[in-house]
């Protein structure tokens, strides 16, 4: 399926909801994303301009590289892996090839024409599954990792706590959960200011994570072990919450 496809986006949508509809029911678009970011996610041209290596690069000031590396290095060849929310350019694609054909990675989004896009990206990994699902409804699964990139900020406040603790249910004895989103800068970081205006004009909940640690968002954050790293001057963060093994007997 090539990108001229993916303008028809009306075709696309129906097909692809009757697919998952037959076994599933369909979630609905949340309001936040229909009122807020159906120009980025849901728009069919600017979902095949935005949803380039180059265009997340820019996005992230140069750091995508970086931020990928530091969410691999907390996975392992062969776990099975959830990824809550489709992510523009090729970081599926990565994870998957670093799971290997002995891992599973689980991709899930709320909108239709995410989930095509990403099936097309990930055809060649059999490892690799990517369903119609909401995020603040993960109940039953058990993953070796759950990895949460840029999601969180794109969430009202109240959603942001469902999704967190729906991950944190996901993730299996002795497993983690990975978060890698933003994070208040250093008050003399050069790009501080630039970065709050376009939070301001197109990112509304984005500066809730400015205020707010993601412990704070879990439910039942006192289960896991949490540590947080910041890259780019703060503006970045991975937080990690490791859940204990089971204990034997």
């Amino acid at each position: 399926m090539g990108d001229d496809f993916l303008v028809l986006d009306g075709e696309l949508t129906r097909d692809v909801t009757q697919q998952v509809s037959r076994s599933t029911p369909v979630p609905p678009i949340p309001d936040y994303l229909e009122k807020t970011y159906s120009w980025a996610y849901l728009n069919p041209r600017n979902v095949r301009l935005l949803d380039r290596p180059l265009v997340v690069s820019t996005i992230l000031w140069g750091n995508f590289g970086r931020l990928l590396r530091a969410l691999l290095s907390e996975l392992k060849p062969g776990q099975a892996v959830l990824q809550p929310a489709c992510v523009y350019g090729n970081f599926s694609v990565s994870v998957a090839d670093f799971l290997g054909p002995q891992g599973r990675l689980d991709v899930f989004d709320v909108a239709p024409i995410q989930v095509e896009r990403c099936r097309h990206k990930l055809a060649a990994f059999p490892q690799a599954t990517v369903r119609l699902r909401d995020a603040i409804d993960l109940s039953g699964g058990s993953y070796d990792a759950v990895c949460c990139f840029f999601l969180l900020h794109e969430l009202p406040d109240r959603t942001k706590r469902l999704v967190v603790d729906s991950l944190l249910s996901s993730v299996a004895p002795g497993g983690k959960a990975v978060f890698v989103d933003y994070h208040r800068p250093h008050p003399a970081h050069p790009l501080k200011p630039l970065t709050g205006l376009i939070f301001d004009l197109l990112e509304p909940f984005a500066k809730g994570l400015w205020e707010h640690e993601i412990e704070s968002c879990a439910g039942d954050g006192e289960e896991f072990a949490w540590s947080k790293q910041t890259y780019f001057g703060g503006l970045f963060q991975k937080v990690v919450a490791r859940r204990p093994p089971r204990a034997p007997g």
